[in-house]
């Protein structure tokens, strides 16, 4: 028993990428190619799910004391206000 069901999908511009692959003969059907793919995104989710949860440990265990939210914004608008300066400036 099919544990799938078929669907259609619109490739647009990536489907010349589709049939290359396919004409390489490194996969012989669109399904193998769109399953390839998914498990491509997984491993790229999974890996910034990790970074992010990495960072996150490090942050929370980070000794220093914590900044003020009104500091960080204050220094924001700075940044911000330069920006918009130099981009004002630019041709």
């Amino acid at each position: 028993m099919r544990t799938s069901k078929p669907i259609t999908v619109t490739l647009g511009t990536q489907q010349a990428s589709l049939e290359a692959r396919l004409q390489s003969g490194a996969y012989g059907s669109a399904s193998e190619v769109l399953r390839a793919a998914l498990r491509a995104l997984d491993r790229e989710d999974a890996a910034l799910d990790d970074i992010l949860r990495r960072k996150v440990e490090a942050s929370l265990a980070d000794a220093r004391p914590s900044v003020p939210a009104e500091d960080v914004f204050a220094r924001l608008r700075v940044l911000h206000a330069e920006r918009a300066l130099v981009d004002k400036r630019a041709p």
